[in-house]
């Protein structure tokens, strides 16, 4: 009844533009634009300004990639980057970092304030009106916008959007008419102030211009196409932001002297404004403060409201509850406009001493770790091999995520090192709270004593783990007797794991265990030499057994490694007809104890080095979905590359063949896997069929019911003749665990 109620709660449906373009350019047009740039010119000179922009627009674009790659694999509901991350690295990581980003936005928000009223203050000097009045009387007007609903925030974000192309136009192009081409060969080079400042330290002073990706993000919930919102809305907003500050520093760099660049950088950009309109400088200064705190009280209670919505705290649960038409986190608004109020009072009269300047710092490395979160979180996605992380985004490699990642912790330390210590250990704090548990590691044999607890550590913690269809790997029994004998059954197990999963090559020896244990170990040992031999990630398995059918049915009832147990069986097509009543058996055993089977229908294996084309008949989404991951699986094999992947069906009058055709090409997009449709319209019986279309692929998979003892020669004799003249054919039963669009 619950999940019904939150059903028919409707959430805001913003596009690419205002939910995520919009908030993201105006935290990244920020303070440092009007108040340091000028000064970092100043100190690096152009040349070297212009490199600590790339670094650090490197940093955030490899960030921005991952957060595309992720928000492109899986489904994105509301909580930004607490989600993203969570969803990979788990609860304990991503309730570590959603807390510490909450109590991240949630502090910069009267961090803006104080620094919107201070700017006021120095634009208007006379004002009679005391700050603290100022302050308190700011944020109330914020949080009454907030409190309104994000439609609201949003409406008043386009205004100061206005306002600040208003004012980057105003001091960028009176610049340009002050610009001086001897003037600018002189600020290229830098001159750094002796013993005060060098390139790391002037680094650290600009960084924060290219930060504010995440305003972005942490409106995922509030988005009608998160998926594609998500990655074009920040992308975009990295690249406009790039564009602007690259041409600030080329421009103001050759148009005013060096030393008043660093001794008044904001006064500058006002005395060089266009036909002296100092005014709209002002305007964008305040317009830049003011969007970041909207930004971060609208980016805070959504990120604690889906923290909050996962249970993880239970103390946070009744801030998950938000308003009954569009699932604003009013309470989360509510909280986070107390901290706001709090530390405003706190502050009096905006002097709030070193402490307050360090808790400013500590908040930046929360944003950075949040990014280096989010970036170990695609790494690990796609160094991992999951088969669901199919992100719709192709622009992403682990390569990237590795740097981004680097770069966040690099930046965080050369920011403030004692900042970034606090942080990580407040992190790490939150981490431990959250797991409740102490992890140990015990030595032995420097190696075999490290691997063997890591082992045994990681199998106790996935006996506690609940299955998500996300997660489903490939973990292969393969029946493979001999192996040398069934070279093409055992060439597509390999090809199927593709380092993802877990295969066992396993034998069945009948009679006595008294006279069979000298030959087991044979057999042990030709299996090793044979997965030795063709380089094949394996384990072996060989049993003796008086029956080589009971034998077979123990042998699927116990095989484990503690909590992994084969979830794929692989059998070979029986060779003659007195084995066709066991096999059958055999299948009916390995489904009752929720297996998939895979049999293959041995034609050989397909010629190397050429384009290859791998057929599935679809029948329905009870095999199709594990036929098409495993042909999905079977095309990521360098020794596949550039397969065609089909997906056909029969349909016996033409009124079906579009609503066919729709159906299976949302299921190949829902899925994230490149398939062409084909639809065949006929009436012909489907060996014919079968045969015109399919002949000439290099592999065809076919789904298949449970066959019963009854028909168990029909059964055999009626694949037997259909399949008479194919290439390999794989007949898929499936059990339903693995599921296509997880």
């Amino acid at each position: 009844m619950k999940n019904s109620k939150q059903k028919t709660v409707r959430s805001n449906q913003f596009g690419t533009f205002g939910g995520v373009f919009t908030p993201s350019i105006l935290t990244i047009l920020g303070v440092i634009m009007f108040m340091r740039a000028g000064f970092v010119i100043g100190q690096a000179g152009i040349a070297q300004a212009l490199l600590i922009l790339l670094l650090s627009k490197l940093i955030t674009f490899f960030t921005g990639l991952s957060i595309s790659a992720i928000s492109t694999n899986t489904p994105v509901a509301g909580g930004g980057a607490y989600f993203l991350i969570s969803r990979v690295l788990g609860p304990q990581f991503g309730g570590a970092i959603g807390i510490a980003l909450f109590f991240a936005q949630a502090f910069s928000v009267p961090f803006y304030i104080l620094g919107f009223v201070e700017a006021i203050t120095l634009i208007f000097p006379d004002l009679p009106i005391p700050f603290i009045a100022l302050t308190l009387s700011s944020a109330v007007i914020l949080f009454i916008i907030t409190y309104s609903g994000a439609g609201w925030a949003i409406k008043v974000q386009y205004g100061i959007m206005t306002l600040l192309t208003l004012s980057v136009l105003t001091f960028l192009i009176g610049a340009l008419t002050n610009f001086n081409i001897e003037l600018f060969r002189t600020n290229f080079h830098p001159e750094y102030t002796s013993g005060q400042f060098n390139f790391w330290s002037v680094f650290a002073i600009y960084f924060p211009a290219a930060t504010g990706i995440m305003a972005g993000v942490n409106m995922s919930g509030d988005l009608k196409n998160p998926e594609k919102s998500i990655p074009r809305g920040t992308l975009l907003a990295i690249g406009v932001g790039f564009i602007i500050y690259f041409l600030q520093i080329i421009i103001i760099g050759g148009a005013q002297q060096r030393s008043v660049l660093i001794s008044h950088p904001f006064e500058t950009l006002m005395s060089q404004s266009l036909f002296g309109l100092s005014i709209f400088v002002a305007l964008g200064v305040l317009s830049a403060i003011l969007s970041s705190a909207i930004g971060s009280f609208m980016g805070a209670p959504r990120v604690l409201q889906a923290l909050a919505s996962d249970n993880i705290i239970k103390l946070l649960k009744p801030l998950a509850r938000g308003s009954k038409e569009k699932n604003e986190p009013q309470r989360a608004i509510i909280l986070t406009a107390l901290i706001t109020f709090a530390v405003l009072v706190l502050s009096g009269n905006g002097k709030g001493g070193g402490a307050l300047n360090l808790m400013a710092t500590v908040i930046t490395m929360f944003f950075l770790y949040t990014y280096g979160m989010t970036n170990l979180a695609a790494f690990i996605e796609s160094v991992s091999g999951n088969p669901s992380f199919r992100p719709r985004f192709k622009m992403f490699h682990w390569s990237a995520a590795l740097l981004g990642g680097a770069g966040c912790v690099i930046a965080a330390f050369l920011i403030h090192f004692w900042a970034a210590v606090i942080a990580v250990s407040l992190i790490g704090l939150l981490y431990y709270y959250i797991s409740r548990k102490v992890l140990t590691t015990t030595f032995g044999d420097a190696r075999k004593g490290f691997y063997y607890s890591i082992v045994r550590k990681n199998l106790l913690k996935l006996v506690n783990l609940a299955y998500h269809p996300k997660n489903w790997r490939p973990t292969i029994l393969v029946f493979s007797g001999n192996p040398n004998t069934r070279l093409t059954m055992v060439k597509y197990a390999v090809w199927f794991e593709n380092g993802k999963g877990i295969i066992t090559l396993a034998e069945i020896l009948s009679g006595e265990f008294s006279q069979m244990i000298s030959f087991r170990n044979f057999a042990q040992k030709r299996l090793q030499d044979f997965i030795n031999k063709n380089d094949i990630h394996a384990f072996t398995e060989v049993i003796i057994s008086k029956n080589f059918d009971e034998g077979m049915k123990t042998f699927l009832q116990g095989h484990s490694i503690g909590p992994i147990k084969p979830n794929l069986i692989m059998f070979g097509w029986p060779g003659n007809q007195n084995r066709v009543r066991p096999f059958i058996d055999n299948i009916k055993s390995a489904y009752q104890l929720d297996k998939s089977l895979v049999i293959v229908v041995d034609r050989g294996i397909p010629f190397a080095n050429r384009q290859k084309r791998i057929d599935i008949w679809w029948r329905g989404k009870e095999n199709g979905s594990l036929m098409l991951i495993l042909a999905y699986l079977l095309s990521q094999n360098w020794e596949w590359v550039n397969t065609t992947i089909r997906l056909i069906r029969q349909v016996n009058n033409p009124q079906g063949e579009r609503k066919a055709y729709e159906v299976l090409t949302q299921l190949a997009s829902e899925a994230r896997i490149k398939a062409e449709v084909k639809i065949v319209v006929s009436k012909i019986r489907f060996n014919k069929i079968l045969h015109k279309y399919s002949k000439d692929a290099d592999v065809v998979f076919l789904g298949i019911k449970k066959p019963q003892q009854i028909e168990a020669i029909d059964f055999y004799q009626r694949y037997n003749d259909l399949l008479e003249g194919m290439p390999t054919t794989l007949l898929v039963l499936s059990t339903g665990e693995a599921d296509l669009l997880a």
